[in-house]
């Protein structure tokens, strides 16, 4: 019964949508909807991915309360999606922008990091769209004059288990305090944590739950394998794995934004393409980094967990956890940068003796004990000098 409903649903147009975003959808090469589109379109009606399957049906509103309730114009200050991070802000807005290009769409992005003026005036031509941060937001719902959210139809919380932690708290309060409650709240979430129970059990009316996968699994294309090694050589297998595998993009996480550009340092002295990208950056450092690796100039992205959540980088081949996540629900977003939308990937995971504690509760998380990564030591240590050189020359410069 299942598979017969899936077979029925094999376009946007079968979702409800009015004909303009059906359209949008096909000017950008979205032809089949994906399977959280076709579980929450349909609810919520009543990127592809998870970015379509809350734009769609908040553009399909706004055009539908345009044309059946007479508004002169489409409603301003219509929705707004709240982000952790700045740059899967600016990509959800480009997302929104994207598909609205066809009906006129106005989008405001308010993120740190930019200047605040420009903001104002963007919030001035009063957007319908508004995608931020939570802190900028605040900032701007506190100084800009004549902004107010009191007409919202649309709230959205992108990456939810990461805005309910303490560092948005407050701002997150802030904002819930102003906004109307007679709305329409989308959470969407990789993991449920208790704070996103909670906050569906405080905030929400009638809530409608979606899973698009079960609890903390990993796709089946994904290839996931560790490596137990000593601290001292973890800089070498990391050398010999990149060198090995030197045509494909890979994504190197690391736990400190030091890290993460001592490391890129290393790897350049090496000619390996890194680039780092961590949250220490300045906004346009960051795009500048992930644009570089999005193109193919460099084809290793040094990052912390700023970079595992939410950004669409259409293909990495490998992930090399080089620092095991100390909160093992961040392997399931650091690895899921591999393997998307039916492709193959490969994970790698270099614990070290100090590391072992946090891998097993990686293991114990997707409730499976993985391979063992195939590597020869004494072939590894052949990059000992390199590395070691590099490493000095890398100190020297950081």
């Amino acid at each position: 019964m299942a598979e017969e409903e899936k077979e029925e649903i094999k376009s946007f147009k079968d979702l409800g949508l009015c004909d303009e975003l059906v359209e949008a959808c096909d000017s950008l090469g979205w032809n089949t909807p994906t399977k959280i589109q076709v579980e929450a379109i349909p609810h919520a009606l009543g990127g592809s991915g998870k970015t379509g399957a809350f734009a769609l049906p908040i553009l399909h509103a706004l055009l539908e309360s345009h044309s059946k309730q007479g508004y002169k114009s489409a409603p301003v200050f219509f929705a707004l999606v709240l982000s952790p991070t700045r740059e899967l802000a600016i990509q959800i807005a480009e997302q929104f922008e994207a598909l609205g290009s066809g009906i006129n769409l106005k989008c405001a992005v308010l993120v740190g990091g930019v200047d605040i003026m420009q903001q104002q005036i963007a919030l001035g031509k009063r957007p319908h769209i508004i995608v931020g941060t939570p802190g900028r937001l605040v900032d701007h719902l506190t100084n800009t004059k004549g902004f107010s959210l009191r007409m919202l139809k649309y709230l959205v919380l992108d990456e939810a288990d990461r805005l309910l932690n303490e560092d948005f708290e407050k701002a997150l309060d802030d904002i819930l305090n102003v906004i109307p409650r007679d709305r329409h709240t989308y959470l969407f979430s990789a993991t449920m944590t208790k704070k996103v129970k909670k906050l569906q059990r405080a905030c929400l009316r009638n809530p409608v739950k979606i899973e698009a996968a079960s609890k903390y699994s990993t796709v089946d294309t994904l290839k996931q394998q560790y490596r137990f090694i000593p601290a001292k050589y973890k800089d070498c297998y990391l050398v010999c794995i990149l060198t090995e595998m030197s045509g494909c993009t890979s994504m190197v996480f690391t736990r400190t934004c030091d890290a993460t550009r001592l490391l890129a340092f290393i790897l350049r002295n090496l000619n390996i393409r890194a680039i780092p990208i961590s949250g220490q950056m300045t906004q346009a450092k960051r795009l500048g980094a992930l644009n570089k690796f999005k193109s193919g100039e460099c084809n290793v992205l040094v990052c912390t967990d700023v970079a595992s959540r939410g950004l669409d980088i259409p293909s990495v081949d490998m992930v090399i956890n080089y620092d095991i996540p100390t909160n093992s629900k961040d392997y399931i977003h650091r690895v899921g940068r591999t393997a998307r939308a039916g492709r193959s990937g490969v994970a790698i995971s270099l614990v070290n003796q100090y590391e072992l504690e946090w891998y097993l509760q990686i293991e114990k998380l997707i409730g499976k004990k993985l391979p063992e990564y195939p590597a020869q030591e004494e072939e590894v240590l052949q990059y000992l000098e390199s590395v070691t050189e590099a490493k000095r020359l890398s100190q020297m410069k950081t």
